[in-house]
Order: C-alpha cells, then sequence, then structure tokens
C-alpha cells in the first residue's frame, strides 16, 4: 500500500474523529480535506462513511457503563428498556428517510450554495437556541426523555442529510430547542450516533463492495483507528466543555466556515459538487 495513500487515510481520519461530534458539519470538513488532498473518489467516498465507525467506537467507550448497564437490564429492568426504545425510536426516522431520499439528495444538494447555506443557518440556529430562556429547559437528564421526545429528536436528525447540517448539531440543537438540556441533548445526540452511524458504514460497505477488495484493508483499518482516537480524544473534550460553555463559538466557526465554502467554491480551489 501507497506510504502517501496512508498518510491521507490518516489525515481524514483525524478529520473525521474531530468533527463527527461537535455541532460543524464532518461531511462539510471532509470534503474539503479530501479536495486538498486530491482524495475523493468512488473509494474515498466510501471510505468517508465506513471511518465513521471507528468514531464510533470512541463513544461506545466513553458511555460503555451506560451501554452495558443497559443491554444487563433489557430482560427487567423498565428504565433500561426505556431508554433502549427511546434510541430506537430516535434512529427510525433516519432509517427511512435515507432510503427514500438518499440518493436523491446526493444528486441534487451537494453544491456549493447548499453546503454553505446549511453551515450559516445552522450558525445562526446555535445562536438562538443558546439564547433562549433557561425556563424553556424541561427535560435536564436523556433518561428523563420520553418517547415523544425521542421521536422529535430523531425527526430532526434528518436534517443531517442536508449536506452541511451536521448530525449532531442537528440533534444537539433541535433537542436544545424541543426542551432538552444541552447535557441531555449531547448525551442523546451520542447515543443516537451508534445504531446511525453504524448502520450508514455498514451499508455503504455492502452496497459499494464491488469496489473494493482485500488491498484495501490497510487504508480503511489507518482510517479508522486513527478517527476512533481523534473522537475518544473530542468526545471526552466536549463533555467537559459544555459543563461550563455554550455552543455559540461553533455557530461563529459554522458561519466563518461557510463563508470558507463560498470562497473556495467561487475561486475553484475545491470541487464541493464531490
Amino acid at each position: 500500500m501507497d506510504t502517501e495513500l496512508l498518510v491521507k487515510a490518516a489525515v481524514m481520519g483525524v478529520v473525521e474523529g474531530l468533527t463527527e461530534f461537535l455541532p460543524i458539519s464532518s461531511t462539510g470538513h471532509l470534503i474539503l480535506a479530501g479536495s486538498l488532498l486530491g482524495f475523493h473518489d468512488d473509494k474515498a467516498k466510501v471510505f468517508e462513511i465506513a471511518i465513521q465507525t471507528g468514531a464510533i467506537f470512541a463513544v461506545i467507550l466513553v458511555y460503555w457503563q451506560k451501554i452495558s448497564s443497559t443491554l444487563r437490564g433489557l430482560g427487567h429492568s423498565p428504565e433500561a428498556q426505556r431508554f433502549a426504545f427511546n434510541v430506537l425510536i430516535g434512529f427510525l426516522p433516519a432509517v427511512v428517510m435515507g432510503l427514500l431520499l438518499g440518493k436523491a439528495i446526493k444528486a441534487n444538494l451537494f453544491t456549493p450554495a447548499v453546503v454553505a447555506s446549511s453551515f450559516i443557518v445552522g450558525g445562526f440556529i446555535i445562536l438562538w437556541a443558546e439564547r433562549r430562556p433557561a425556563s424553556a429547559v424541561r427535560v435536564h437528564e436523556v433518561e428523563s426523555m420520553r418517547g415523544r421526545d425521542a421521536l422529535k429528536v430523531g425527526l430532526v436528525q434528518c436534517l443531517a442529510m442536508i449536506p452541511g447540517t451536521s448530525r449532531s448539531g442537528a440533534t444537539i440543537i433541535g433537542g436544545m430547542l424541543l426542551g432538552l438540556s444541552r447535557k441531555a441533548a449531547t448525551d442523546f445526540s451520542f447515543y443516537l450516533a451508534i445504531p446511525t452511524l453504524i448502520g450508514a458504514g455498514a451499508y455503504s460497505l455492502y452496497k459499494e463492495r464491488a469496489l473494493l477488495s482485500m488491498a484495501d484493508l490497510p487504508l480503511f483499518g489507518v482510517g479508522l483507528f486513527v478517527s476512533f482516537l481523534s473522537a475518544w480524544v473530542c468526545v471526552r473534550w466536549l463533555l467537559r466543555f459544555i459543563a461550563s460553555h455554550s455552543f455559540e463559538v461553533f455557530a461563529w466557526y459554522r458561519i466563518a466556515f461557510g463563508l470558507l465554502v463560498l470562497a473556495t467554491s467561487h475561486f475553484g480551489w475545491v470541487q464541493w459538487h464531490a
């Protein structure tokens, strides 16, 4: 395997791990990084989705105590059953919408205008959400969520199919606007990411299996491992960050990045149609 290609895989893994769980859109950053690295062919697109699984392993590790206790309690604990049901009901809308609209979205919405607009509009929505009155919060812990709360967050997650929106941004900020505390919304976003991203990765690998061979194992292995390490650092940092900070810094970053998308597209530096 070409050493240069492995370095590119490592760089893409870092980008994926650092951006997947922040409300700043990993897809937009991967498009930018892939274009700058010359890593944007059909196999690269499969790679970008597959390495999300590495990032998800980091979430599983960080939340392992909660996940393992839930799995052990599924047969007898109403609390564990309710939590698992909430994750399932939050996951299902993305499955349905992905199967119905995935091809059309990829064909029509991966344009500079859509990506930039998603970044900028999302930034202003974060500013709005963070400045709402504290009395609007009614769910302070993820364990207190009801089924309809989970379903609403799952429906909001479908907005992340629009490139530049950010899955974590949609679920965290959407959850906050629906009455969840910043911590509850962040925790549920992480839990919801587990079936969503593992499912997306497995489906992409199966669908595009004709593009892949055993010779690609080192490429995917490096990407998965590096995305796992960088996501583990990022998730632990974010959980500490939200304890005493708002998401406003990410809002301003999104607005600036949206303007960057427009500039790089205008001058032809990045192929945002990829």
